[in-house]
């Protein structure tokens, strides 16, 4: 009995030796960058590519949120029909929130292939806000230096933390 008890107690420090082994490999592993940032698509219609792109910098500009998860808007750049009707289905989406108000916390981030349509929707969406009514809600926009000032005059009223990501 007393060597099954000795046996037991051995492979019991070895399995957990062992298995702090493994963890110090997965702890340098996560460590290391194992993802690349991906590219700016050149093509305005490869959706999957700004997705992509556009996910990345949404990613990396997270600081400040204590929401579970940001509310990105991704606009389309296309002119046909279909896109058109999203986009007008998305500001009727944005504009609904922002008239609701979003928690302190919260992250919106907008962005799309083409700024100028971006820069439109966050500035129509937030025509009618409330002054002060999105105080340390985040919001973000992704798009070209061009359109930064315009953006960030619409949403000053509001009381939002404003950021501008150059594309």
């Amino acid at each position: 009995m007393r060597k099954f008890a000795l046996i037991a107690a051995l492979a019991l420090a070895a399995t957990l030796s062992l298995s702090a082994c493994n963890k110090s490999q997965d702890d340098q592993q996560a460590a290391q960058p194992t993802e690349q940032a991906a590219p700016k698509p050149t093509n305005p219609n490869d959706t999957k590519g700004w997705n992509a792109y556009l996910g990345d910098l949404v990613q990396k500009n997270l600081q400040g949120m204590t929401a579970s998860q940001p509310f990105a808007y991704l606009v389309d750049a296309a002119d046909t029909d279909e896109a058109k009707a999203n986009n007008d289905r998305q500001l009727s989406n944005v504009k609904d929130t922002v008239a609701r108000g979003v928690l302190p916390g919260n992250l919106m981030a907008f962005a799309g292939a083409n700024s100028a349509k971006t820069a439109d929707l966050l500035i129509a969406a937030f025509q009618d806000v409330k002054p002060g009514s999105f105080k340390d809600v985040i919001v973000v926009f992704i798009g070209d230096k061009a359109d930064e000032q315009r953006v960030t005059d619409a949403i000053k009223p509001s009381g939002a933390t404003f950021r501008f990501v150059a594309m």
